[in-house]
């Protein structure tokens, strides 16, 4: 036996998932928003760029 056809498509309730489910929260978006901002910003050039003077070491043995 198989089960009849439903007449109507099936009513709304409340499922497994949250209605907003794939949906970025608005925190989520904000985050991504600053980090690709502070990846296309220039860089500092005065910044410490964390070689803790390796270049200057291997410049010294030449």
């Amino acid at each position: 036996m198989s089960a009849p056809t439903p007449a109507g498509p099936a009513p709304d309730g409340p499922g497994l998932q949250r209605p907003d489910f794939g949906r970025p929260s608005p925190a989520l978006l904000e985050r991504a928003v600053r980090g690709y901002a502070r990846f296309l910003a220039d860089p500092d050039p005065d910044a410490d760029r964390g070689d803790h003077g390796q270049a200057d070491d291997a410049a010294g043995l030449r």
